[in-house]
């Protein structure tokens, strides 16, 4: 198996369409067409990372965290983003990062931590909007269900938890082929009038490609009558965050305690406690600020995130209770979702979890 299929499995589950602009996801380091020994999966990519790849015989770096964020004008050897991405040429090591495209999908990080403190009645926190697309077309009435079963099968046609969506007209369309055509219905110079079907299908912008192939190869015209539009739709499937129930309600202080054992945090730190029970909870792993007052109109008891600065605590407001649980800590069982996920598309090499603790922050 060469990088570039492993790279397919990866984005079928969560596309880089989907990451945020900001990011950098997908190849960083390496060749597409190499061939594939091993693939070491990790939260971040450091040089002590790349040693354990060279000592287990991976050359593939699957990380969540880009090791090359900003542009490097510079190789040489000077900083640890520079000193990693060297050692990993030499030794001709890739380094594939997913990122937010994995924070943006609806299993993804956000859904981990939501298993974890086994939350109930999960939906997206910010679903993310100008993700989805309208195509319509106009077929034949007589080629009409071939296509749209086409369609569905590419990935068209589901909208939240329902699928083979579509809205279909009948109608009549006409046409006059010039001595340049070669029609499949009609005669050249001649006006046509056909019965056709109007269908109407949404899909994700990710599956654009896979569904134009689709509509092209499952047409009869020779020219295919066709339009395509962008919706400003939230996704309900996509996007930052996730908020859910907790069974039984709990009491603040126990609840966070639960909350740190659970994800092993040095310290949770919090904003101040309002003294009610915890029932609805919001999290979001990473960096969560911009998300509070999203939190706050879903009406969420507590919401779970990280890098808070002083002045975040304050927007709390006594409306929820913020709680910043640490950056590596709110992101730490990413590698195990990757891994899993991976295990069962692929079998031809190992699939290692690392075991280096990238966490750059330490307590006493």
């Amino acid at each position: 198996m060469i990088i570039q299929e492993v790279i397919d499995h990866i984005e079928e589950f969560a596309p880089t369409a989907y990451a945020e602009d900001f990011d950098n996801v997908g190849l960083l380091v390496g060749d597409a067409q190499t061939e594939v020994n091993g693939a070491l999966i990790t939260l971040d990519t450091l040089e002590s990372v790349v040693d354990e790849a060279i000592e287990k015989n991976c050359n593939l770096i699957i990380s969540f965290h880009p090791i090359i964020f900003s542009g490097l004008k510079k190789l040489n050897g000077k900083n640890y983003v520079e000193r990693t991405v060297i050692k990993a040429i030499q030794h001709n090591i890739a380094i594939y990062a997913i990122h937010t495209a994995l924070d943006n999908q609806y299993k993804g990080v956000n859904d981990m931590i939501s298993e974890k403190l086994k939350l109930k009645n999960r939906q997206i926190l910010i679903p993310r909007r100008n993700s989805i697309k309208k195509l319509t077309t106009f077929i034949p009435t007589a080629d009409a269900d071939k296509l749209r079963k086409a369609l569905f099968a590419a990935g068209a046609g589901s909208i939240g938890n329902y699928d083979n969506c579509s809205f279909n007209l009948e109608g009549k369309g006409s046409f006059k082929p010039n001595e340049d055509a070669n029609p499949t219905i009609g005669e050249v110079g001649e006006v046509h009038f056909e019965e056709e079907t109007q269908i109407g299908v949404t899909y994700p912008v990710h599956s654009e490609d896979k569904i134009l192939k689709t509509l092209f190869q499952n047409h009869p015209y020779e020219e295919v009558a066709y339009e395509i539009s962008s919706l400003g739709n939230s996704h309900q499937h996509l996007g930052m965050g996730m908020i859910g129930e907790l069974e039984n309600e709990t009491e603040e202080e126990e609840f966070l305690k639960l909350v740190k054992k659970t994800f092993h945090s040095g310290c949770v730190r919090h904003s101040k406690l309002r003294g009610k029970p915890v029932k609805r909870v919001a999290v979001l792993g990473g960096s969560g600020s911009f998300a509070i007052e999203q939190a706050k109109k879903a009406g969420a008891d507590m919401y779970i995130t990280a890098d808070l600065k002083y002045h975040d605590f304050y927007k709390a407001e006594e409306k929820l209770v913020l709680a910043d649980i640490g950056h590596y800590e709110s992101e730490q069982f990413t590698k195990n979702l990757l891994h899993s996920y991976l295990t069962k598309k692929i079998s031809n090499f190992a699939l290692i979890l690392a075991d280096t603790n990238t966490n750059p922050i330490k307590y006493i």
